[in-house]
């Protein structure tokens, strides 16, 4: 492998974890659109597209692997071939939970909900943003974008918390809310997985453009130029 058909491989690379992020960004679009609005259909979908995310995973760790074997990589590319294997065992979780969710959507889909959906679409909402603006921030290298959401993650936290309490006081009142208590908080735990999982996109986006491990949950991060 010549070094401009490697770089060539480190640009298909990312281009290829950027298609994957948007893939699982519609994957947990449509697993939380399929409880909204009990589509079991979509719901099915999503089980379906999970299998497509796991292969594209596969391919991206099989071109890292080649790449790593076939060429002796310079600190900056190995960074790029490193946080490609990394990125993409977090986007491969994320569609995980998609999938948590879309199960609970079909062990639902014959129930009446307890309580209106008010705080998880909420959750689902800053889960959504965060993991676009992860992925832009991977794209352009954008060290305050990865940053700020950690920003979100701590909203997606509080809202987790807002939930639990609800759905518990749900559940202590009246012994027949507790199966779908338990099958909601699944949802809103799952969706406070992903804004994890984000972050850790986040993480790894820094230490590609910089070189420097940042822990995004603490609190005495300091704002890098």
């Amino acid at each position: 492998m010549t070094r401009n058909s490697f770089a060539t491989s480190l640009e298909e690379l990312s281009h290829d974890v950027l298609m994957m992020g948007n893939l699982v960004e519609n994957v947990i679009s449509s697993a939380m659109k399929s409880l909204e609005e009990r589509d079991l259909k979509l719901a099915e979908k999503v089980l379906a597209d999970d299998d497509i995310v796991d292969n594209f995973q596969l391919e991206i760790e099989d071109k890292c692997l080649t790449m790593l074997a076939l060429q002796q990589p310079m600190a900056g590319d190995l960074r790029t071939i490193g946080t490609a294997l990394k990125i993409v065992t977090d986007l491969e979780r994320i569609a995980d939970h998609a999938v948590d969710i879309a199960e609970v959507t079909i062990k639902l889909s014959d129930e009446p909900l307890v309580k209106p959906l008010v705080d998880i679409p909420k959750m689902a909402k800053l889960a959504r943003e965060m993991l676009r603006d992860s992925i832009i921030a991977y794209t352009n290298k954008d060290l305050k974008m990865a940053q700020s959401l950690a920003v979100k993650e701590k909203e997606v936290d509080q809202l987790y918390r807002l939930v639990y309490e609800d759905l518990l006081h749900l559940m202590q009142k009246d012994q027949k809310n507790i199966s779908q208590g338990i099958n909601l908080l699944l949802v809103a735990l799952s969706l406070e997985r992903v804004a994890d999982h984000v972050t850790n996109l986040g993480e790894w986006t820094i230490y590609l453009a910089s070189g420097k491990r940042k822990d995004l949950n603490d609190d005495n991060l300091v704002d890098m130029e």
